[in-house]
């Protein structure tokens, strides 16, 4: 019965990807029916300004969707692994915070130098910022037993790193540099190929490195004291599960800002429905989740208030938050029970 229900969900949300991906080339400010696109796709047909629209800006967009959203969710899952709370995500920890910083700045210095920062450079800030921002709280959780409390502390050095970010933004002098706040507040907009190419090396390299470590995170997951006794080494799951985790909210936040929830909130709805925590499923799933949210979110961001968008990180926000918080009340009521 739960394999029937976990192949029933898979195909559902490959077909919902692919339903929603359709979707996204199809809407927005200027309608292209559905033939249309098909010979666009298999180059039968030059459409002139409907070729521009979905070849340079709809599809690689789309695509940046699904990895971009697969990559925060699966990120999401990786920390909720490592501090084995369900409540956890690179949002709400101030790691995506910290990615921004770190990009914003770098943005700032080489505009300031009269250049241009490279994709590579981009991606290595986003990081380093990462990384900082999730030392700080490793740090704490030696000090705070508490996970509540290590989660406020998690959004609140998330605050930090956005105020420094718009101080930096506010009084910078460069146009594009004040453009930045389009991009601080979270966009799948103005996705090129260039970028698409180093999105997907990153998240594909990122999940063969977590099909990895399966194993030894099933094991985890059952308890410290069980991982060391059938042979995992713990040490190195840590640094694996950290890093991969780290890397994967860089890149969504280097190439399109901050976006919120989706980490948190998307396991957790994956979880409950397959109403399993094994990582063999949750990794694929937890991937195949943030990529359908994501494209909902994004196709919801470009055409509600068309031809105005309005920021993906507001549109997940109003949609996940709820889930979170219904989290967090059932997970307080099993503690009272």
């Amino acid at each position: 019965m739960r394999k029937k229900r976990t192949i029933l969900i898979f195909t559902g949300m490959i077909l919902g990807i692919f339903l929603m991906f359709w979707i996204n080339l199809r809407m927005g400010s200027m309608g292209i029916s559905g033939g249309q696109i098909l010979r666009i796709l298999t180059e039968k047909e030059n459409a002139g300004m409907e070729q521009s629209i979905i070849m340079g800006i709809r599809l690689p967009r789309a695509v940046a969707a699904v990895f971009l959203g697969g990559a925060l969710a699966l990120s999401g899952y990786l920390l909720q692994t490592f501090f084995a709370n369900p409540i956890v995500g690179p949002f709400v920890l101030g790691i995506s915070s910290g990615a921004k910083l770190a990009v914003a700045l770098a943005m700032i210095f080489f505009l300031t130098k009269g250049k241009d920062i490279g994709l590579t450079m981009m991606v290595l800030s986003a990081f380093a910022g990462a990384m900082i921002a999730m030392a700080f709280v490793l740090m704490l959780s030696v000090k705070v037993k508490s996970m509540s409390v290590l989660v406020v502390c998690g959004i609140m050095i998330g605050y930090i790193c956005s105020a420094i970010t718009d101080f930096a933004v506010t009084f910078a002098d460069d146009s594009n540099i004040v453009n930045l706040h389009n991009w601080s507040m979270g966009s799948l907009s103005g996705m090129n190929w260039q970028q698409i190419r180093i999105i997907v090396l990153i998240v594909i390299v990122c999940f063969c490195m977590t099909g990895s470590i399966v194993k030894p995170m099933n094991a985890y997951r059952l308890g410290e004291a069980y991982a060391k006794s059938v042979g995992a080494n713990i040490i190195f799951l840590r640094v694996m599960l950290i890093l991969i985790a780290s890397l994967l909210a860089a890149c969504v936040t280097a190439f399109a800002g901050p976006i919120s929830f989706v980490g948190i909130a998307v396991p957790h709805l994956v979880r409950t429905s397959l109403k399993t925590d094994t990582s063999y499923v949750m990794i694929p799933a937890s991937f195949l989740g943030g990529a359908l949210v994501t494209l909902f979110c994004d196709l919801l961001a470009r055409c509600l208030f068309a031809p105005t968008e309005v920021s993906i990180s507001s549109v997940t926000a109003v949609f996940l938050v709820p889930v979170v918080i219904v989290m967090m009340i059932k997970r307080n009521d099993k503690k009272q029970e």
